[in-house]
């Protein structure tokens, strides 16, 4: 498939009720396994990409390397890749658009974007935020590229007790009409796990619904009957992999 193509092919897999399933990689080595597993598309989760090359998360990975690294999955699979593109690499619209446009140019069919404030502290305002999405997509349709946007809103990670995440729902549906209205193909709301919650964005929001497992997610069935149409692991199997890594290592190096 062309790139255009694969693009076209990832939007179609977001189903309401049979959610595209992305366990995250996070090199070529990775994309290779998972494609073989019998993926139907790949997602980098930024978390990993970074811990595989000795940096932290919040886009302290230089961007050519992450570009590179989208390079090789992108060569090594044949399958429509997304990319965690964290806050963009930059605040203003323009810049990030041009940031964006290195990611697809290493063949990225979409990115996730997020709206939380890197470095700082809090969520970007929702014109800012919108404002940012809408010079992506400018930049996309000027190249006839149907990037998949995934607008990623920071409400419910950043509040770490589910008991409030209720008082959040309001925010997050104003943030969805808005990224929509922008130009995003689809909302992700990682940290977000209580099912009547899921259930009510997933009812509400105008773009199909991504959701993070976690520890206390409902399971993947419940979620498809719930509505959501996407469902992502982030930096778990990366932790997976890597905790096994050193369990067996430790094995040698420090039999008991």
């Amino acid at each position: 498939m062309s790139q255009v193509e694969k693009a076209q092919e990832f939007a179609r897999l977001h189903k309401k009720g049979e959610p595209l399933i992305l366990f995250n990689i996070w090199d070529a080595g990775s994309a290779k396994a998972v494609t073989e597993a019998g993926a139907k598309a790949l997602a980098t989760g930024s978390w990993s990409v970074a811990a595989a090359n000795g940096f932290g998360d919040g886009q302290a990975i230089p961007l050519s390397l992450l570009a590179v690294t989208a390079r090789l999955i992108s060569v090594t699979s044949p399958l429509p890749l997304s990319v965690d593109f964290e806050g963009g690499y930059a605040v203003e619209p323009e810049e990030v658009a041009a940031n964006v446009e290195k990611i697809m140019d290493h063949g990225a069919i979409g990115i996730n974007f997020e709206d939380q404030v890197i470095g700082g502290q809090g969520v970007h305002p929702i014109e800012t935020q919108a404002a940012r999405i809408r010079a992506i997509r400018e930049m996309a349709d000027r190249r006839e590229m149907p990037l998949f946007i995934n607008a990623r809103t920071d409400l419910f990670l950043q509040e770490s007790d589910t008991a409030h995440h209720q008082l959040l729902l309001d925010d997050a549906f104003q943030r969805a009409d808005a990224f929509a209205e922008a130009g995003a193909s689809g909302f992700f709301a990682p940290g977000l796990v209580e099912p009547e919650l899921i259930g009510a964005l997933c009812e509400r929001s105008p773009l199909p619904v991504n959701i993070m497992v976690r520890p206390t997610t409902p399971d993947n069935e419940t979620m498809a009957k719930l509505g959501v149409s996407r469902i992502s692991y982030g930096p778990a199997p990366y932790r997976s992999v890597m905790g096994m890594l050193k369990s067996e290592a430790e094995a040698i190096y420090r039999p008991t």
